[in-house]
């Protein structure tokens, strides 16, 4: 059976990354639903997709993707207008999906499409609400090393004797978990002395020592850096952006945007999320960056 997998997918290469694509729209059509309801405290299973008016979404309406583009992002039922953020989200995540697919063998790519999953509502969730729910953060890690334990080839680690290799890639995830956090707690804790005001959430601190039980030390370290690289350019956009326009620049699309004061929270000017750009350089790293940035560490390395 495994060489009739391996044989077809020989023969037909582009079938499982395009089955995997299509798969990770329909996931992300579900973690828009996460996004929504679990800050809020709401049950993700019950009751089934609705619309703002009340009205429930039918099946037909809510195909990953196509559903926004047929309906013209405005609901059958009343029509109102949403948000194209739900078919980014789950039009991101076919994309991301797509990618582990291509990249990695099957057991890391699985691995590898939960990891970004829980970025995606990570991301989105801090963005909406600057909190990243523990679900995402110890959940997570505690979860990366769990697997780390469990599937060796999650961070390449092989051995002649196969216990010893779960031995060592989940060590390999638990010191990323912590040498992530503990990076990331003294950056806080110094930028706190010196700034004499809290400069980084405790979800940070948590949700990089996640990102390193699944990427290992470097990619938590690569994380925090890369993250500032990728807010600075995220923040410099925005604003020529505004100087450009005149407009105040929002840091990202919300799907719900309330009045008053919490629509300005992402507004530039104003205290932003650092974890969307912690999860975008911890995804960047898992899905290629670490190959040339694991290569840079050790021509460092070489100089002592």
């Amino acid at each position: 059976m495994n060489y009739d997998l391996a044989a077809f997918a020989a023969e037909f290469p582009w079938f499982f990354p395009i089955c995997a694509a299509l798969f990770g729209a329909i996931v992300g059509s579900f973690l828009n639903v996460v996004i929504y309801r679990m800050p809020l405290d709401k049950s993700v299973v019950t009751p089934g997709s609705h619309c703002a008016c009340g009205q429930p979404i039918a099946w037909f309406d809510n195909l990953p993707v196509l559903s926004w583009f047929l309906l013209r992002g405005k609901a059958r039922c009343c029509g109102r207008p949403y948000s194209f953020r739900y078919a980014f989200v789950e039009l991101l995540t076919a994309g991301l999906f797509f990618a582990c697919a291509v990249q990695f063998a099957p057991a890391k790519a699985f691995l590898g499409m939960l990891f970004v999953a829980c970025l995606v509502c990570a991301t989105f969730i801090d963005l909406d609400h600057m909190i990243i729910p523990d679900t995402f953060t110890i959940g997570l890690g505690v979860l990366g090393v769990a697997l780390s334990f469990a599937v060796p080839a999650l961070h390449g680690v092989t051995a002649e004797i196969p216990l010893l290799a779960h031995l060592r890639s989940g060590g390999v995830g638990l010191v990323g978990l912590l040498i992530g956090s503990g990076i990331v707690l003294w950056i806080a804790l110094v930028a706190e002395a010196v700034l004499r005001k809290e400069a980084m959430g405790f979800g940070d601190v948590k949700f990089v020592g996640a990102i390193g039980a699944f990427c290992g030390w470097q990619g938590a370290l690569f994380s925090v850096f890369g993250g500032a690289i990728v807010g600075t350019v995220w923040v410099a956009l925005a604003w020529i952006w505004q100087k450009a326009s005149g407009k105040k620049a929002p840091i990202a699309p919300r799907a719900e945007v309330s009045e008053g004061e919490e629509a300005e929270k992402l507004a530039l000017g104003v205290q932003v999320p650092f974890g969307p750009m912690l999860a975008v350089a911890g995804g960047l790293y898992f899905l290629g960056a670490d190959r040339w940035f694991d290569a840079y560490l050790e021509s460092i390395a070489g100089l002592f």
